[in-house]
């Protein structure tokens, strides 16, 4: 398989569930500043010029976050990347949504382009940490008497996993339940490599 990503962004994510996993892939690294994910050969790939896009053995390209840690929990069920119990799992997929689409989409988007909502940078910046802020509050509460999203450690961990380092990064505050989550993370042999991999200490 093929694995386009960039250093720290939401493709770290699933760098780790790749690493967790243990499968054999390439990995290309793209310059997003220098528009890597604009050149044509990257977007005959991904046409959406995103990241991080999975190209699997039989050719197809899985071009987000959700439908790619979707496809290797499905594909690996040994792993354990979603909880058997039904409940569990449901739960597991509301927060990898819930990070990927809100906390990501909505809060962060702002935060790294405010660009793109146009009117005043500072004032976008800051709804974007306010929204951000807001949804690891709620996040705080499901994490209450839990070491996991959703029992053990599931492709929505991973998901929160990168919008918790981009909070630490920006010098946001996490709340109790996310930075101990944050922090057990951060100990796990995988995150570890995949840290160091990518060129943070």
């Amino acid at each position: 398989m093929k694995f386009y990503m960039t250093p720290g962004s939401c493709s770290t994510g699933v760098h780790i569930l790749l690493e967790e996993i243990g499968v054999v892939f390439e990995a290309y690294v793209l310059n997003l500043p220098r528009g890597d994910h604009l050149k044509p050969d990257y977007l005959a790939i991904n046409p959406h010029g995103t990241i991080p896009t999975l190209v699997r053995d039989d050719g197809v390209a899985l071009t987000d976050f959700v439908s790619i840690a979707t496809w290797l929990a499905e594909t690996y069920p040994r792993r354990k990347l979603m909880p058997d119990d039904p409940a569990l799992a449901e739960e597991a997929r509301a927060m990898l949504e819930f990070c990927t689409r809100h906390i990501h989409g909505e809060g962060f988007r702002r935060v790294f382009t405010p660009e793109r909502y146009g009117g005043d940078r500072e004032t976008t910046i800051a709804e974007g940490q306010a929204i951000a802020t807001s949804a690891f509050d709620a996040v705080n509460s499901a994490l209450a008497g839990r070491d996991y999203v959703a029992g053990g450690f599931s492709i929505a961990d991973a998901a929160l996993f990168y919008v918790e380092f981009w909070a630490a990064k920006t010098g946001m505050t996490l709340p109790p339940n996310c930075l101990a989550h944050y922090a057990r993370m951060k100990s796990r042999p995988a995150v570890v490599q995949v840290l160091a991999e990518e060129g943070y200490r």
